[in-house]
């Protein structure tokens, strides 16, 4: 499996596919999101769009198969530097992961670990001093979850994240079968480079 950074005429060319990459990975848990691709497509453009940004792809052949994306916290969406307010850190200083996708069957060969190794060496070579990206929170006790669910705390604890005491944003979207938008606390985690 191939794993590089997208830019480019490459971009532009993934877009698409990673639109319907993250309908197809977000509408499991915990995410349960009923996404649709004309949303998908407006959310995406600011990574086509700016330099400072950055999209991993995975491909098994020629197919993406996984995906990741991340830009300057002050570039990204102001409900996630909210969660940041009064903590004394400067957003310029902070690169955000914002997401991370990958087909189930792809699991558990490392791409995990490429795409967090491509983020920060992007975050490091902006200059900046941590990464950061959030995680969805849900009850344990919700209907939906799976039994035998396993959250990915450990991963990315070992990766040198931990949660920032306090630091939950808020962000909406539709779960599946809900007739409209919920707001869901997303808990950040961070880390030094």
């Amino acid at each position: 499996m191939k794993v590089a950074a997208l830019t480019g005429p490459a971009l532009d060319e993934a877009l698409e596919d990673l639109a319907r990459l993250r309908i197809a990975v977000f509408r499991d848990w915990p995410y349960l999101y009923d996404g649709d691709i004309a949303y998908e497509r407006r959310y995406l453009e600011p990574y086509r769009d700016n330099p400072r940004a950055i999209v991993a792809g995975a491909f098994d052949g020629a197919r993406l198969v996984g995906a990741a994306t991340g830009t300057p916290m002050e570039d990204h969406a102001d409900e996630f530097a909210e969660a940041f307010a009064g903590r004394g850190l400067d957003m310029s200083d902070i690169f955000y992961c914002a997401e991370s996708v990958l087909l189930p069957e792809f699991r558990g060969q490392g791409v995990g670990h490429r795409f967090f190794d491509i983020r920060e060496a992007h975050a490091c070579e902006m200059g900046r001093g941590y990464v950061a990206f959030c995680a969805v929170q849900r009850p344990e006790d919700h209907p939906a979850r799976p039994a035998g669910y396993r959250p990915l705390d450990g991963f990315w604890r070992a990766r040198g994240y931990a949660p920032l005491a306090g630091a939950v944003a808020q962000f909406g979207w539709k779960d599946l079968g809900a007739a409209q938008d919920t707001l869901k606390p997303l808990q950040v985690w961070m880390r030094k480079l």
